[in-house]
């Protein structure tokens, strides 16, 4: 008679040990690759010569807000607020506004900080009117909207361009929302406030791709492990998740995306013949800037831990995305707008061009960048279980304040390491079908200006300008990723002072 005894256990362990190891092995194989169908849309990849032949064109005939001027939306006589105006996309949008002609004293930049990107540290930028602003702050905002405006232009109808935000990427719990919320959120609406109390009657916004992203569901039934990829493993971004019922949170892969797809339906909610509104979702990684996240958050690396060259993703340069909002208001400027089609609701923008893998933009480092660099190639399934890892220990000390006393905070780069990274850092194509519609057809007439190689290989040329001469200790720059760990210490210093009660790990309010 067979009997459970010691041997038959042993066995029977084994067994199951030798089952979970073939189920994590097969997975980590899945997330390795890419499915067949993403694949034929980004058929090619960037090579040594094609990117060093754009080099040196570049180099020759940079780009620059003159040499796409003609593609700029024609000047409007009116006054312009740009919140974010220090930052990636707001920061384009200033540039683009003076270069079709708008006098400086008709714009003015809101932000938390002051502009110290290089392009708008000197000439007419630099003379364009700075308010210091907490946007999650209702006196701060209504103060920096009622300031009063030159003469020249103080009875010139208003635009305001919405871009502040701050991006937390990883952080997924309700218990940490109260960060994003505070600023996109309750941020957006003292903004929408202020625009009605200043007398403005457009308001574009941008919001983000990321929102219509769902999370990927990476543990599968093993029964599907040879025949099928995780659930949401590649996704189509696009506009049509704004048509639907709001998803609950969890139904968002991050707390930035439900933020941004909460403060977008407070915009083009919004939307009357008083104020016509709108919002431009920017496809995923948006770049353009050594200050970004895309190219210049790698470039400052020297060596880049990986678990995604082979991921397939859609990107957009900022002033793809900078010339979209002018677009936009070009739309919404006759007081007719409210009712057209366009009104009231977002347009996804991408680069005019097919998607590329991140192995491409590590390429292009590699390949053009005077600093050096390498990547670090880590097996995605092992980073998966260590985030999850990284994450509960996060949230235990959300839950329990006074665990701070005796064990460190997270940080640095690793306290990204969350499951939520893991939504975004896949197979993500963002369709700009929509926006590119003719106007009378229901779209902005969007065409990218620039291509996503020209205009990463433009960064680099930026960055080597910056770097020639001191390779290892070059201009250092402020992401918009570390912007945000830095309000929110500095959030969390404000209540410790206070001896307020610390309820999550990132709620400044």
């Amino acid at each position: 008679m067979l009997t459970l005894d010691g041997p038959v256990w042993f066995y029977a362990t084994m067994a199951a040990v030798i089952l979970l190891l073939a189920y994590l092995v097969q997975l980590n194989r899945l997330l390795n690759m890419t499915p067949e169908g993403v694949r034929r849309l980004s058929p090619s990849r960037w090579t040594q010569a094609s990117l060093v032949e754009t080099y040196k064109r570049l180099e020759k005939t940079p780009i620059t807000t003159q040499s796409y001027a003609g593609h700029i939306p024609p000047k409007l006589e009116r006054r312009y607020i740009i919140t974010g105006g220090s930052g990636l996309v707001g920061g384009y949008i200033v540039l683009q506004l003076l270069e079709r002609g708008q006098p400086p004293e008709s714009i003015r930049i809101v932000d938390f900080r002051e502009p110290n990107r290089s392009d708008m540290t000197s000439g007419p930028p630099a003379t364009v009117e700075f308010v210091k602003t907490d946007i999650s702050s209702i006196e701060s905002t209504n103060l920096a909207f009622a300031k009063p405006w030159h003469s020249s232009v103080a009875s010139l109808p208003l635009t305001i361009f919405h871009t502040a935000a701050v991006i937390v990427p990883s952080d997924r719990s309700k218990l940490t929302y109260g960060f994003c919320e505070a600023i996109n959120v309750f941020g957006t609406r003292n903004v929408l406030n202020a625009s009605r109390l200043a007398g403005a009657d457009i308001l574009v916004s941008t919001t983000s791709g990321s929102i219509s992203i769902r999370p990927v569901e990476f543990w599968m039934t093993p029964w599907n492990m040879f025949s099928d990829w995780p659930r949401h493993y590649w996704q189509v971004l696009d506009e049509q998740d704004f048509f639907e019922p709001p998803r609950r949170h969890q139904g968002y892969y991050s707390n930035y995306a439900a933020s941004k797809a909460a403060a977008e339906r407070i915009v083009c909610g919004a939307n009357s013949k008083e104020l016509r509104t709108g919002s431009i979702r920017a496809a995923n990684g948006i770049y353009g800037n050594p200050t970004d996240n895309t190219v210049g958050g790698p470039l400052h690396m020297r060596v880049q831990p990986t678990w995604t060259k082979h991921c397939v993703q859609s990107f957009v340069h900022a002033i793809n995305v900078a010339v979209a909002h002018l677009q936009f208001e070009a739309v919404l400027a006759s007081p007719n707008s409210a009712a057209l089609p366009q009104a009231g609701r977002p347009f996804v923008i991408t680069d005019p061009n097919t998607p590329i893998t991140y192995g491409d933009v590590y390429f292009l480092i590699q390949t053009l960048s005077v600093t050096p660099f390498q990547t670090l190639t880590l097996q995605p399934l092992v980073m998966l279980l260590l985030s999850y890892a990284i994450e509960w220990y996060r949230l235990l000390l959300v839950r329990n304040p006074w665990l701070r006393m005796f064990l460190p905070l997270v940080s640095g780069d690793i306290q990204h390491l969350q499951p939520a990274l893991f939504s975004i850092c896949t197979h993500l194509v963002a369709s700009n079908e929509v926006a590119g519609q003719p106007v009378e057809m229901g779209g902005l007439g969007y065409t990218g200006l620039l291509t996503t190689e020209a205009g990463m290989v433009q960064e680099i040329i930026e960055w080597n300008r910056e770097h020639k001469n001191s390779k290892e200790n070059g201009k250092t720059y402020q992401s918009s990723v570390s912007l945000a760990v830095e309000i929110q210490r500095a959030a969390l210093g404000v209540k410790s002072t206070r001896r307020l009660n610390i309820e999550t790990d990132g709620a400044p309010f």
